[in-house]
């Protein structure tokens, strides 16, 4: 699948439209219904693959964002054979009490993966909780950047962001 396809098989599988508040309080009359396409086998399959290339060649571990980029850093995982953590957004306070779960992330290379990225402060602040475990984190892939100011705050926090898609893109 080409990569203008996939953009319109994700825009016409996830895209909708009506009234919507989005996490970071702002409203919008479209929204990227994330599940949509993160369900979809087919879909999740070409999304990895044409993420795949985005990914640098320094990491030890993909970081799959509670709960939408959990799916994605899986299949992302599939594909390149990087193994993956699923980060929580506050850690669990019952059985291992981990905020990553998975493998260790002292001392290694993580890259952030997050299907939706508007404000970026989700990204952000998740990246600041791996960075106090020890993780070493500068960089982030996603499938949709809403071009709503993540990407600078997340350049401004030392990460850098690297989209599948802008959100023009699915337009």
């Amino acid at each position: 699948m080409t990569r203008t396809e996939l953009a319109t098989a994700i825009a016409r599988t996830a895209r909708i439209e009506g009234s919507f508040r989005l996490r970071s309080g702002a409203t919008s009359t479209e929204y990227f219904d994330k599940y949509r396409f993160e369900s979809d086998p087919h879909l999740l399959r070409e999304i990895a693959a044409q993420l795949a290339p985005l990914v640098p060649p320094s990491i030890q571990l993909l970081a799959g964002l509670e709960l939408g980029g959990v799916p994605i850093a899986i299949a992302l995982s599939l594909d390149s054979g990087i193994p993956c953590v699923f980060v929580r957004k506050q850690t669990k306070d019952y059985g291992t009490c981990q905020l990553a779960e998975g493998a260790d992330v002292n001392g290694r290379r993580l890259l952030i993966v997050e299907d939706v990225v508007t404000s970026g402060g989700q990204v952000v602040s998740s990246c600041e909780d791996l960075r106090r475990l020890g993780a070493i984190v500068d960089a982030a892939v996603c499938v949709i950047d809403r071009n709503a100011g993540g990407r600078d705050l997340l350049h401004a926090s030392g990460i850098d962001l690297r989209a599948l898609f802008m959100k023009e893109d699915l337009e």
